[in-house]
């Protein structure tokens, strides 16, 4: 019975990380969907936009037809990087995955791997949530942006810090979150200042 409760958790576990992956995924391609859009459009020209990005200029900027949206320092300096390695991390962790969704569903494996296979699906939602956290919890310090990478025995953290270089009381407030986040030790943490 206990087999049974542990394998329903681990599953619905499993489904609310591909879930998020989903949502994650389709929210990324809406975002690069919206970021083509142009002055002029009939939106904007009324001074009012959907889009957060626009709104939340003062004053609404007189519209020029067919000219392209200028690009925000932040957006073109690191914004590529970032969202380029958070797609890449999502792919891998998606094949990933799915190679241990097929390996847990495999009737010929014996208990003791599938126990190992759903021990690291919960590895792999584990990582996740606690990326996710590190990521937020830094750009909420006032960094830029920032992505986290996070494996059996070391933890990297890339931080956009908009031009500035990384001093130590940045390093030790950055150091601080990734280990209480995830419990390793500052050895095992690597912090990359991204080169804009």
């Amino acid at each position: 019975m206990k087999v049974w409760k542990r394998n329903a958790v681990v599953a619905a576990v499993v489904l609310f990380v591909c879930a998020a992956v989903y949502l994650n995924w389709s929210y990324q391609g809406q975002e690069t969907a919206d970021a083509g859009k142009t002055l002029g459009q009939a939106a904007l020209v009324s001074g009012q936009s959907a889009d957060p990005l626009l709104s939340s200029t003062a004053s609404p900027q007189p519209a020029v037809t067919g000219s392209p949206a200028p690009a925000s320092s932040a957006e073109s300096s690191g914004s590529g990087y970032f969202a380029s390695a958070r797609l890449n991390r999502q792919q891998a962790r998606d094949s990933a995955l799915t190679i241990l969704q097929d390996a847990a569903s495999d009737e010929t494996m014996d208990d003791a791997m599938k126990e190992e296979t759903a021990m690291a699906i919960q590895s792999l939602a584990d990582y996740t949530v606690s990326e996710a956290q590190i990521e937020n919890l830094v750009t909420a310090k006032g960094y830029a942006d920032c992505i986290a990478f996070i494996s059996d025995d070391s933890v990297s953290v890339v931080v956009s810090t908009g031009g500035a270089e990384l001093t130590d009381a940045d390093v030790a407030k950055i150091m601080e979150i990734v280990t209480d986040e995830t419990g390793c030790a500052a050895s095992q943490v690597k912090i990359i200042p991204a080169e804009d």
